[in-house]
């Protein structure tokens, strides 16, 4: 091992190069690990620590950034604890970098990451009555409402991530055979975290609110498939949706349907794999569809599965 005699915080670039090329993760993901890293460097920054060298860091720096980060707020509240571990995450994929590298510097597995109760881990879905609330939303009689609504339709439909969403473009789909009715059946491959590919399907509402955003779609030659319709876009480029975008409007037409939910992008992916399960499907083809490595990722629906198996047990175990 060699000690580096740069400061830690100028790795981080080379760092996110060394994630996109070499470990295959999407730009999104890169983006979304230096904005985790960001608040460990200003937070070194503000500890007088930018000279820190990667060896130089200590248990007790640690100790002192997770103090911080339990102290933080986002917004009113409190970072929550799962927050608070992508934070630490980031920090120990940097780690694991410096030891790809042969550079000195502390064990990852040193980072622990704060423990997590059942409520915690407790994940926000909406039940199907408030999915079909959350549809209506959208008005309609304008561009943007035929786009809004397509894409709650395709969130809940497909489980796609925000980003692999926004990612989509007009090329990946038979235009003329949706407009004319010819595709009944429609699924697509994607390539989601780590490059990991699998296919998602559409369903009949889905394809159909598709279609009525697509009739206004035919005559433009822009790449995505959503288009940001806003005034502030631009005429230039592509004019491709961002993810904060749609969790803007996701967060608008949750509010307009007066949900006890605060939704998300995510709170419609975890909507879908809640209906799945209820429907009946089991754990395993729910963790193909979403996209998980492992099935442990797909347990976090355990208030699905615990609800079967209670009543899997009042319907069958001897009085």
């Amino acid at each position: 091992m060699k000690k580096s005699t740069i400061p830690l915080i100028k790795h981080v670039t080379t760092f996110l190069e060394y994630i996109e090329v070499e470990k295959g993760l999407s730009p999104i993901t890169s983006r979304n690990y230096f904005n985790f890293l960001k608040v460990f460097i200003d937070w070194l920054r503000d500890q007088n620590l930018s000279d820190l060298k990667p060896h130089e860091l200590t248990d007790k720096h640690i100790w002192d950034y997770r103090l911080y980060l339990s102290h933080k707020k986002d917004g009113a509240q409190y970072l929550k604890k799962t927050t608070q571990s992508y934070y630490l995450r980031a920090i120990r994929q940097l780690l694991n970098y410096f030891a790809d590298k042969d550079i000195d510097s502390m064990p990852s597995e040193k980072i622990k990451l704060p423990k997590l109760t059942d409520k915690d881990k407790q994940i926000k879905f909406l039940k199907f009555n408030q999915i079909e609330h959350l549809m209506s939303m959208p008005d309609l009689s304008e561009v943007s409402g035929l786009r809004d609504r397509a894409i709650l339709e395709v969130l809940f439909s497909t489980g796609m991530r925000v980003s692999e969403l926004t990612s989509l473009n007009l090329k990946q789909f038979d235009i003329a055979g949706i407009l004319n009715g010819k595709i009944k059946d429609m699924e697509l491959s994607i390539a989601g975290k780590g490059g990991k590919v699998r296919t998602i399907y559409f369903s009949d509402n889905c394809i159909k609110n598709l279609i009525a955003y697509l009739k206004i779609r035919q005559n433009d030659l822009l790449t995505p498939l959503f288009v940001n319709y806003s005034r502030n876009a631009g005429d230039k480029g592509e004019r491709r949706l961002s993810t904060r975008a749609v969790e803007t409007l996701v967060k608008k037409y949750t509010t307009m349907a007066g949900l006890p939910v605060d939704a998300t992008p995510h709170t419609l992916r975890h909507s879908y794999a809640t209906d799945l399960l209820e429907q009946g499907a089991d754990l395993r083809s729910v963790q193909e569809l979403l996209g998980h490595s492992s099935v442990a990722t797909t347990q976090i629906y355990t208030h699905v599965t615990n609800t079967r198996l209670r009543d899997v047990y009042k319907k069958f175990h001897s009085k």
